[in-house]
């Protein structure tokens, strides 16, 4: 990856697109959304997988993260809260959780900052009427 420097921040052209990033919203993602989306992203892309190897189906899944900074440490990440939202028919919250336990286990994002981020992870079921 190639990043190169512009007025208020830096770029890199990537197979997808363009990413933009920046300490300044206005200009590009900030480090630490980048940061919390790519733990959240492989958590969610991981956990997903499973589910389609399970053969278990959802109808759709939402992800929100909570972040604890401290700004006595240059506001450092301390902690995410990932909080899954998983609806679909016949679900056993379970077999989600134990799931969900796995997923962290083989997602590299989530590897990668043990013993420096906490990374909590709640699932929240919602049955839909068959």
């Amino acid at each position: 990856m190639k990043l190169v420097m512009k007025e208020n921040g830096l770029r890199t052209e990537l197979e997808y697109g363009v990413l933009d990033i920046s300490g300044n919203e206005e200009y590009g993602f900030r480090p630490f959304q980048l940061m919390v989306a790519s733990i959240a992203g492989c958590s969610g892309s991981v956990f997903r997988k499973i589910l389609e190897k399970q053969r278990t189906e959802i109808d759709d899944m939402q992800i929100t993260a909570e972040v604890e900074r401290n700004p006595e440490e240059a506001n450092r990440i301390e902690k995410i809260t990932l909080n899954f939202k998983v609806q679909g028919k016949n679900l056993d919250p379970a077999k989600l959780q134990k799931n969900l336990e796995i997923s962290r286990k083989n997602c590299s994002m989530v590897r990668s900052v043990e013993g420096s981020i906490q990374i909590e992870e709640k699932i929240e079921t919602i049955e839909l009427s068959n």
